[in-house]
């Protein structure tokens, strides 16, 4: 939480989040009575409402959605603040918060983040789970300092620090009929039945796209828009599901699941990129932890 100074633009923050007075007192743990009594208050002090009355919550009007592009401005500027002292006092703390696809959650972060807190055990994490356009306005709104997100980025208001190639993999069991081959072909997955992420995430587009050029229908036996599930199902029946090598195990055989790239004249490969908002001078933890990352894809997959 802020310091005693930002908590009313925190206070505002938390309510533009939640869409509702008493949603947000309830996160921070007062009275939505005492709550409604500081926006009424800072509504005074400024002169003009801040958020639209609605039946069933509130939404910030146009005077309100310039407060919070200050307030989130002043919360993101003063984390920097303190990042930039305690580098001085020889200990970097701080806060980094990351928007990210769901292939970065099972291996890639949790080895990144545990390895730069054995450093910096000070520095503190987010990681809210988002598709493309989300983890992009997360940057925008400064919700979050950077995003690792697959497919493609479309803001002009997104820096990308990195981008990484990431062929689309084949997730088989280990005794599936293609797990002997060193890649497949479309067709070969064709015979059997398939898993598939939903429509928003990138690799289902990349496939989509995929199929529309080809004359190979692949027999649909399930849609999931959680990743994790698709890589354990193949575990339990002769089904292939997809996926990116950042989102799969080092090595074979755990889980009882392998994986096998899909010939890129089938799918060609997408990318994976890093992103902050341009323009904007992150924390130094959070730049710090920017850079580590960039390294470690840039080591892997370039």
């Amino acid at each position: 939480m802020p310091q005693r100074h930002l908590m009313p633009l925190a206070y505002v923050d938390a309510i533009a989040r939640a869409g509702s007075i008493r949603k947000a007192a309830d996160t921070l743990s007062i009275t939505s009575t005492a709550l409604n009594r500081r926006v009424l208050a800072l509504e005074e002090e400024l002169g003009v409402p801040i958020f639209e009355r609605l039946p069933r919550g509130v939404r910030l009007n146009t005077a309100g959605e310039l407060l919070i592009a200050h307030i989130r401005a002043q919360m993101s500027d003063f984390e920097k603040l303190k990042s930039q002292l305690a580098d001085l006092a020889g200990e970097r703390r701080g806060h980094v918060a990351i928007a990210c696809s769901q292939a970065l959650l099972p291996y890639f972060l949790p080895e990144r983040i545990s390895a730069y807190r054995r450093a910096h055990p000070a520095v503190t994490f987010s990681v809210a789970v988002r598709d493309r356009q989300a983890a992009e306005q997360a940057l925008v709104e400064l919700s979050s300092d950077i995003a690792l997100i697959f497919e493609p980025v479309r803001v002009r208001e997104i820096q990308v620090l990195i981008a990484v190639r990431q062929q689309i993999h084949a997730v088989m069991a280990a005794d599936h009929p293609l797990a002997d081959r060193p890649s497949v072909r479309l067709r070969d997955c064709a015979a059997f039945p398939v898993g598939l992420p939903a429509p928003q995430y990138g690799v289902r587009n990349l496939l989509d796209t995929a199929l529309l050029r080809s004359s190979v229908e692949l027999p649909v036996a399930l849609e999931a828009d959680t990743f994790e599930f698709l890589r354990r199902y193949p575990g339990h029946e002769h089904l292939i599901s997809f996926q990116i090598p950042v989102g799969l195990p080092g090595r074979d055989g755990q889980e009882r699941i392998v994986s096998r790239p899909v010939d890129t004249r089938d799918i060609p490969e997408g990318s994976l990129y890093l992103c902050q908002l341009r323009g904007r001078t992150l924390p130094v933890a959070a730049a710090k932890f920017a850079a580590e990352v960039e390294r470690v894809l840039q080591e892997r997959y370039s």
